[in-house]
């Protein structure tokens, strides 16, 4: 079975920063894309940023120059650092990663980690 578990989410200020981690653990023989997503109270999930294994990244424009996401291939862990902190940022944060254990694919979702920009 395969686990993904995050951490790092919090109430910061507008302007502030936090890191998110997430660490895969189970019976994975490799990952493929790793990302993070995230959804406001009434509305939909969305992507935040993505990062393939060979360490191209991709992310939504709203967090663009703001958010940085990185990854670390023998720890099965992404990281997103978040930069200058908005209240729109406000939601709760799930990673997810596609993974792989033996000859079969599948993506797999954390548990959610919240943060929440006010002052």
């Amino acid at each position: 079975q395969v686990q993904l578990v995050e951490s790092g989410g919090g109430l910061v200020q507008p302007g502030g920063s936090l890191r998110l981690s997430c660490a895969a653990s189970g019976s994975i023989r490799s990952i493929d894309t790793m990302g993070w997503y995230r959804q406001a109270p009434g509305k939909q999930r969305e992507l935040v940023a993505t990062i393939t294994n060979g360490g191209t990244s991709n992310y939504a424009d709203s967090v663009k120059g703001r958010f940085t996401i990185s990854r670390d291939n023998v720890k099965n862990t992404v990281y997103l650092q978040m930069n200058n902190l908005k209240p729109e940022d406000t939601a709760v944060y799930y990673c997810n990663a596609d993974i792989w254990m033996g000859l079969y694919r599948r993506g797999y979702w954390g548990q959610g980690t919240q943060v929440t920009v006010s002052s």
